[in-house]
């Protein structure tokens, strides 16, 4: 096993890790604090090629890897998780139409990701609906050629600023899993509407918003896969999109690290620098083991994906452990801040509140 990145990878490591420098670091705390969508930034970002890297070439993406997504998840999460999470919402949007879509459908949404400055938002989440993705409410029926749908959606990451949306919607919530569908909906069809934007209390730089249906007809052309398929290429769907979960909890912790270091090395009690007592010491090395065993499992997370093995539970695990490690180790980044550490003049509780 080579664990070395390719010259490709690591020059878009490098492009991904200045973006986030200039462009994302410095106003983090900006869009954290007024809960503003950075749209300049994420303009910048698509005008540099980080948005949409999965999306085929052939359809004026960059056609890279699963793994090269995380690559680039990684830095923008440095800078701030939740300007990745917007990011990352196109691309999970975009996974239905790369997982069953029709060769139409694909041309026609996916180019509209890479010929223009747009987003997408992917719609399955619901009230009484998150994990238990089979317990789903939002109904369609068919009338003709046509569907209806009926519902609502909760949770909508880039809800209130996409262009369309790939939706879930069930037949008969009887039926369970063998009821649903998948559909691709935009956003100007009548009867979609989102509702209004959440005041989170982290990732505040993404918009989050329910995204309503009342009687939304859409032509059948606009059926993802089959009538009964829907459940299958949501599975798939997170299959394909758990590394990236990793990859962003990779860049907070190791974000984590690097200013809590920092820190440490300047704040003196008792004469030294905090970064000599054991204590402040073992916090430092336990943030830096959790971000290496992290970092790990994402990469074999996304490299097992680009085998085509969706049915891994690496990526399962790199999600949960990573998620859980960042939660840890923003928490002891605030402990080794001490005061400071719970004063927004510092970047700890922001990193924390995101995690």
């Amino acid at each position: 096993m080579d664990l070395r990145l390719t010259e490709e990878q690591a020059a878009l490591v490098q492009t991904a890790r200045e973006f986030a420098r200039k462009e994302i670091t410095p106003r983090a705390a900006h869009f954290d604090e007024t809960g503003e969508f950075p749209r300049e930034i994420l303009k910048k970002a698509w005008d540099t090629g980080l948005l949409n890297i999965e999306i085929p070439a052939e359809y004026g993406g960059l056609g890279g890897s699963c793994f090269d997504n995380c690559l680039v998840q990684e830095e923008v999460s440095f800078g701030c998780s939740g300007v990745n999470t917007s990011m990352a919402a196109n691309s999970l949007a975009a996974t239905p139409l790369l997982v069953a879509g029709s060769d139409e459908q694909k041309r026609k949404y996916l180019s509209r990701l890479t010929d223009a400055f747009s987003f997408c938002a992917y719609g399955c989440s619901e009230p009484d609906a998150g994990s238990d993705v089979a317990g789903m409410r939002t109904r369609v029926t068919r009338h003709g050629d046509d569907y209806v749908l009926n519902g609502q959606k909760r949770w909508i990451t880039n809800g209130g600023v996409a262009g369309f949306y790939t939706v879930f919607a069930t037949f008969d919530p009887a039926l369970r899993h063998r009821g649903i569908a998948c559909f691709v909906v935009d956003a100007d069809t009548p009867g979609v509407k989102a509702g209004r934007k959440e005041n989170k209390m982290g990732q505040r730089a993404s918009n989050t918003t329910d995204v309503i249906f009342e009687d939304c007809k859409i032509p059948s052309s606009q059926l993802v896969g089959s009538e009964d398929g829907g459940f299958k290429i949501a599975m798939k769907t997170f299959d394909r999109s758990r590394p990236w979960i990793a990859a962003m909890a990779a860049g907070v912790i190791r974000r984590a690290l690097e200013e809590s270091r920092a820190y440490a090395l300047e704040r003196k009690t008792f004469g030294v620098p905090i970064a000599q007592h054991q204590a402040v010491q073992f916090m430092l090395a336990e943030m830096a083991i959790s971000y290496e065993v992290t970092r790990l499992l994402t990469h074999k997370a996304a490299w097992q994906v680009d085998q085509g093995d969706l049915s891994a539970i690496t990526s399962s695990y790199a999600k949960a452990y990573g998620a859980d490690a960042a939660m840890r180790c923003t928490t002891d980044a605030v402990q080794i801040f001490g005061g400071y550490g719970y004063t927004k003049e510092y970047p700890a509780p922001r990193r924390s509140s995101a995690s």
